[in-house]
Formats: structure tokens, C-alpha cells, sequence
């Protein structure tokens, strides 16, 4: 997981064989280092047809989900375990490095209360389980923190830190995002060091999940932050243009962020593309 990328919802968030078609043969066209694939529903995956598909376009990938409510690891550890297992064999599959993620709940779980510490456990029996099961694989396993509006139980670098601690497992990663960070982190450099060694992947995202370089986030304290401690990982642009109703509304999202997706790619990823270089996480070349 190094270098610069981009997430498949510029494209799709159906993984099925029309919409990877589209996706990789898109983000291939930007030479992006490597595409984040969508495994909200594995069953689909046809892990032959995207395999060759990567290979053909020179292009890597991470694959990322959020846990279906019947599978969230707070409530149902056991289903949320056999879930992640499936959705390790297909990332396995077609040879992406890694599946990452709200890999510990859903987007939209909230019980109105902080998390208890038996949801806690339960998660962290999760992220064990899986993390042995991913290292089995020779797979990276992620967690991401996001948002007090889409979960109660992770939301800042320092509370992924914990729980990897807890658990103690080497290939277990935090992914941290740049809008969930502009919500929850006292200050996004803040948030990078509190997730320390265990920061190998980032979500470069605008505060209105909208085109790069045209919110509030402050893109220099975060590359100054990643520059600073030494991330060697990789970083995805995530923008939401096209989404369908059900993951617009888990993700709130109500109204265009963009005028479409060209404007993101010709303008938000050559931003993002410049401020790596700038500041030495990427070639010059």
C-alpha cells in the first residue's frame, strides 16, 4: 500500500463486472498508483474477470466495506467474523494488498450512547480474529475511524491505536480519513501522530467530500503531519459524486459536492498529486 490512488465511488460502488470494467480502466487512465475497491457486497465479486482486469491495466488495489447491520461486530461478532472471512478470500483473490474499513461496524451505527465495554470486546474479538486471518492470507488488515454521525465506536486516530494495542496483532493498520479527521481530530497533525506507526493508509477526502482543494480542509498541516512522521503508506482520493440512495443516506449525503466527476479528477487529484510531491510522499518524476 504505497503511493497515491483513488476510490472506485468515482465510479461505482457496485463491484460488480460492468462496474469494474469502468472503474479500473478510469483510474488507470489518471495513472494512479492503485484503486480501492468497494467489497459492500463480496457475493458479487467476480474475482477472475477483476484480477485480469488489474493485471492488464498495470494497477494495484486495496479493497475497503462497511459491516451490513445484521454483521456488526458490536452485536454480532460471529456473523461479523464469517462475513470478514469471505471478504478476505475475495481480496486475496484478485491479489489486492489489503481490505480495510469501517471493518469493525456499519456506517449509520449509532445506539445513542458511547460505546460499552462489551461492544468493545466484541469488536476487538473481531479485529483479532480477522487480523490472524488476514496474516494467514499475507494480507494487511484496517481500521478506519470515522465520524460521531456514522458510528459511536471509533472516531479519532488515538481510539484506533487503542484497540490495535489491545489486540496486538502486527498486520492490524489504522486508515484515517481527512473529513472524519476535519470532524472529530484536534487538528489533523494532531490526529496523524496519535495514530503514530500504525498509520499506513489515509483517505484524502475534502470537508464537504466534495473536489480537493475546495473546502476547509487544511491539505499542508496534513502533509506536513504525514511528512513529518515518516508515512510511507497509501493515499486514496475519496470523493462522492454518483451514489445510490442507500449509500447516499448512510453517508449524508443530500446534494451534489461537485458539478461531476471530470471536475474532481482534472482538478481535485492534480491538487493532491502536487501537495504529495511537495512535500516528498511521492516521485517527482
Amino acid at each position: 500500500m504505497k503511493g497515491l490512488g483513488v476510490h472506485a465511488c468515482m465510479w461505482t460502488m457496485q463491484w460488480d463486472t460492468k462496474g469494474a470494467e469502468i472503474a479500473i480502466k478510469s483510474a488507470a487512465g489518471y495513472q494512479v498508483d492503485f484503486i480501492e475497491i468497494p467489497l459492500l457486497d463480496p457475493s458479487i465479486v467476480d474475482t477472475v474477470h477483476t484480477r485480469k482486469l488489474l493485471e492488464s491495466n498495470s494497477l494495484r488495489a486495496v479493497c475497503s466495506l462497511g459491516l451490513p447491520q445484521e454483521y456488526w461486530a458490536s452485536s454480532n461478532p460471529e456473523g461479523a467474523i464469517e462475513f470478514l472471512k469471505i471478504a478476505l478470500e475475495k481480496t486475496k483473490s484478485f491479489g489486492a494488498e489489503a481490505l480495510t474499513g469501517v471493518t469493525y461496524g456499519g456506517i449509520g451505527e449509532r445506539t445513542g450512547h458511547p460505546p460499552t465495554s462489551s461492544e468493545l470486546d466484541n469488536v476487538a474479538k473481531v479485529v483479532d480474529t480477522i487480523g490472524k486471518q488476514a496474516k494467514s492470507l499475507d494480507l494487511q488488515f484496517g481500521i478506519e475511524p470515522v465520524n460521531r454521525y456514522e458510528t459511536h465506536l471509533l472516531n479519532t486516530g488515538w481510539q484506533a491505536r487503542d484497540l490495535i494495542e489491545r489486540v496486538g496483532a502486527d498486520n492490524v493498520f489504522i486508515h484515517l480519513d481527512t473529513y472524519h479527521m476535519n470532524i472529530e481530530e484536534k487538528g489533523a497533525a494532531n490526529g496523524i501522530i496519535d495514530a503514530g506507526e500504525f498509520l499506513k493508509y489515509i483517505h484524502l477526502s475534502e470537508s464537504d467530500r466534495g473536489t480537493p482543494g475546495c473546502g476547509t480542509c487544511d491539505w499542508d498541516e496534513i502533509f506536513v503531519g504525514l511528512a513529518a512522521t515518516g508515512f510511507s503508506g497509501g493515499m486514496a482520493m475519496e470523493s462522492f459524486i454518483e451514489l445510490p440512495p442507500e449509500i447516499g443516506s448512510a453517508l449524508s449525503v443530500w446534494r451534489p459536492v461537485a458539478r461531476d466527476k471530470n471536475e474532481v479528477m482534472a482538478e481535485g487529484l492534480p491538487f493532491l498529486r502536487n501537495k504529495a510531491r511537495q512535500y516528498g510522499l511521492i516521485s517527482t518524476n
